[in-house]
């Protein structure tokens, strides 16, 4: 390959924003990365990982947003890297996110978001 292509894809980076970061597992997500909808909307940024650390199960993330915390249930985040958390929801679907109460935990928040979703 003699690299002929490189220029458009420099290009097509500035553009569109594509960017080949490499992706992380949740345990090595630090607080403070920015969280961004499918639609490219940031939302917030990590709060918290909240995992089942017996099992080796990630349950979701805590989100700071400008409306206090929200959690996102694993399921519905796409790619961990260490730029950005980007989600399989777009932004309206995110302004539905339910409230994190750290007391609760997160699989009582989680049924508590999908039993909301499915308005009942």
């Amino acid at each position: 390959m003699d690299g002929a292509g490189w220029p458009i894809l420099a290009r097509f980076h500035c553009l569109t924003g594509f960017d080949d970061d490499q992706q992380i597992g949740y345990q090595a997500l630090p607080r403070g990365v920015p969280i961004v909808t499918s639609d490219g909307v940031t939302i917030g940024t990590v709060e918290k990982v909240l995992d089942n650390a017996r099992e080796h199960i990630f349950d979701g993330i805590v989100i700071r947003t400008e409306q206090g915390s929200r959690f996102v249930d694993a399921p519905e985040v796409a790619r961990i890297s260490l730029r950005q958390v980007t989600l399989t929801i777009d932004a309206e679907e995110a302004a539905r996110l339910p409230a994190y109460r750290g007391g609760s935990s997160a699989t009582a928040t989680t049924r508590r978001h999908w039993w909301n979703r499915l308005g009942r």
